[in-house]
């Protein structure tokens, strides 16, 4: 473990704090944690995706929600979902808080909170981060699952599969 690395909170079934321990600990055991996505749709009702950066130590290259991310020891999850948006897409909204969803190995044992929102930009994408980031209609994405499903990270296929099934608007 190296000095900065970051601290995760350990969490139960429940989503109750058990301990803290480093990230690369709690990944290699995998041990429930907790994570929050922003889905960011623009004035013509697309979502914008981050195609994840090929250093990312989880599922590289692929396409992910607009913002996510693992909340820091302590936080919460509204607090974890804008200092994303803010550290990869550059952006600060409002978020709507939508659904939690509880951590299971489909979803990487992560506790889960998706957010929405709504931004026409502009974004700044943290190179780091993402390698390329664009709107896509859902009908698009609903065609790419269908296409090649590992494509996306299994946290997102849950969390637009759910998406999907409530908002068919």
């Amino acid at each position: 473990m190296t000095n900065s690395e970051e601290l995760f909170d350990v969490v139960d079934a429940e989503d109750r704090v058990l301990e803290q321990l480093p990230r690369s600990v709690v990944h290699a055991r995998k041990l429930l944690h907790r994570a929050a996505n922003v889905f960011v749709f623009n004035s013509r009702g697309e979502l914008l995706l981050q195609y994840r950066a090929a250093i990312k130590d989880e599922y590289p290259l692929t396409y992910t929600s607009s913002a996510s991310g693992h909340l820091s020891a302590g936080e919460d999850y509204a607090e974890s979902a804008q200092r994303e948006m803010q550290e990869e897409i550059g952006i600060e909204t409002p978020l709507e808080r939508l659904e939690k969803f509880p951590g299971t190995p489909h979803n990487a044992y992560e506790h889960t909170v998706l957010f929405r929102t709504f931004s026409d930009g502009p974004f700044t994408f943290d190179p780091g981060e993402i390698e390329r980031a664009n709107f896509f209609a859902l009908e698009e994405i609903d065609q790419m699952l269908a296409e090649n499903a590992e494509q996306f990270t299994p946290p997102f296929r849950q969390l637009y599969r759910w998406y999907r099934v409530r908002h068919r608007d």
